[in-house]
């Protein structure tokens, strides 16, 4: 008995990691497999059988001969499942549903108040049925859902603490759970920022990066060779609350002079009134105000701009990343932003660390949170027993 136990468990690893290279190297032949796995090419083809049967995988036609009969390639088959992936603001909540291959196919945006962690919820609950109520029929359905948070997070999915929620102690995925009986992923929005910008972004090439996610607060997601960096028990990347001003603001933290008291979209706003008394202010509202001409509004995101460099300089000193993702909402006034953002850089920052580096602003904007999601969520069922095929 233990034998045959120990060759079922040595058949699902070898499984997973014929899946995993097909996943990754498609399209692929058979024989191409067995040289990437080490595995015989019996083995192999006998574990294609299955995954083929199963729905994963499909073939699709011969490729190119190197001498001899032209192999048949084979595919994973992205469609076989869907996942959703939110991207929980403190005023929004944004959804999406991807493929497995984390292709985006549907997307759906919605402002709550937050008048209550009840409402919130209830508004995540119509959001994620919305998007699921979009998804085309396929072989597994709805594979998982992954939520991106502006808070820590435990391993059991509980929101221990979203300051700029106000929320504390919320068993976030067991709700969602039971309410759709789908396996749920909780994690920090910026972990996701960062996953979604190395997989489907800027970052596909960088080792090391650090994706900073400027919404109402701010949060950073930390890459380091390849591999998200959450610290010893999961809490990194708050580099939000790092001081720039030894007699600053009070913050909600308890800390005092924190750069997303500065440097983030509370801020920016904040600023904005006070020079903008007429105008209804939203981030919205400032970009198009910027875009018309409008000097105090340009000035309000440049000042922003010199606020975030400084942040970005204490990254620097701090990680020595090869790359620096600016996303969130405010990513879209890259044009006031940007150069105040390298010019802080370029004064404040040894010229070494910076030698190599690259700071950008995100190409997916506010969607590298929710690919980010959908790929926790695509990661949990590919590493669940649910994708062996008995």
């Amino acid at each position: 008995m233990k034998q045959t136990g120990d060759l079922n468990l040595v058949k699902k690893i070898n499984k997973s990691i014929v899946l995993h290279h097909i996943r990754s190297a498609s399209p692929v032949s058979r024989a191409r497999l067995a040289e990437l796995t080490g595995l015989t090419k019996a083995t192999v083809s006998s574990l294609v059988s299955e995954l083929i049967d199963s729905r994963l995988v499909d073939e699709i036609g011969a490729g190119e001969s190197s001498g001899g009969r032209k192999p048949v390639m084979l595919r994973f088959n992205g469609t076989a499942g869907y996942a959703v992936g939110v991207d929980l603001g403190i005023n929004y909540i944004l959804t999406a549903l991807t493929d497995l291959n984390g292709n985006r196919v549907e997307q759906y945006r919605m402002k709550h108040a937050n008048s209550s962690v009840e409402a919130v919820i209830a508004d995540l609950i119509a959001c994620i049925r919305e998007v699921i109520g979009r998804a085309p029929d396929s072989a597994y359905g709805i594979v998982g859902i992954g939520i991106g948070i502006p808070g820590f997070s435990d391993e059991q999915g509980q929101v221990l603490f979203a300051p700029n929620l106000g929320w504390e102690n919320v068993p976030l995925q067991q709700r969602i759970e039971q309410e759709f009986a789908i396996p749920v992923v909780i994690d920090n929005e910026a972990n996701a920022g960062a996953v979604g910008e190395k997989q489907f972004g800027t970052g596909r090439e960088a080792a090391h990066l650090v994706y900073v996610s400027i919404g109402m607060g701010i949060g950073t997601g930390i890459i380091i060779k390849d591999e998200l960096f959450r610290g010893s028990s999961g809490f990194s990347g708050e580099m939000g609350h790092i001081s720039i001003r030894y007699d600053g603001k009070p913050c909600r933290c308890g800390n005092a002079g924190c750069w997303e008291l500065y440097a983030s979209e509370s801020a920016l706003l904040e600023q904005a009134r006070a020079v903008l008394p007429d105008i209804d202010v939203s981030v919205e509202t400032l970009i198009r105000q910027a875009e018309e001409g409008n000097a105090a509004a340009i000035d309000c995101f440049e000042r922003l701009g010199g606020y975030l460099g400084i942040g970005i300089v204490n990254i620097i000193n701090s990680f020595n990343p090869e790359l620096i993702v600016i996303g969130g909402r405010l990513a879209e006034a890259e044009r006031w932003l940007r150069g105040a953002v390298h010019e802080a850089v370029e004064q404040r920052c040894w010229p070494y660390p910076r030698a190599q580096l690259q700071v950008c602003f995100s190409a997916l904007g506010s969607g590298a949170t929710v690919l980010g999601a959908c790929s926790f969520a695509i990661g949990k069922f590919f590493a669940s027993t649910k994708v062996s095929v008995e």
